[in-house]
């Protein structure tokens, strides 16, 4: 796996299998709307986690979630509030972000993951 799209995928996996792992229930993947993308939505408790996946190599750069930038966070929460007029729910919502950190690219056995709860707000 070469492709920017793929690697994109095989981190976003990661990202939610570790969701699951940490009961979060995946509600959607990859929504689109024409304001915006949203990697992951789910849900735990009483929250709506709106979570963009960044995965890098390394922090050589500046930490994944650097590339969350001011442009990007504006558009995840335009597609958020379009999510949530089409999906009404008593949940609370929240901006997260969970790194990746992969070395090897997709033959990382074991990246290494953050997750940034309440990373950004609106």
């Amino acid at each position: 796996m070469n492709g920017k799209k793929e690697i994109g995928t095989w981190g976003e996996d990661r990202a939610a299998v570790y969701l699951r792992l940490h009961g979060y229930h995946i509600m959607e993947r990859n929504f689109r709307c024409r304001s915006g993308e949203i990697d992951i939505i789910a849900r735990r408790g009483g929250v709506v986690a709106f979570v963009e996946v960044k995965l890098r190599k390394n922090a050589d750069f500046g930490e994944a979630r650097e590339f969350v930038t001011f442009s990007k966070q504006r558009r995840v929460v335009s597609a958020a509030e379009f999510w949530l007029m089409k999906n009404p729910c008593e949940l609370q919502p929240r901006f997260d972000v969970i790194e990746i950190y992969a070395p090897n690219g997709t033959d990382t056995r074991h990246p290494a993951i953050r997750h940034l709860e309440n990373a950004f707000s609106v």
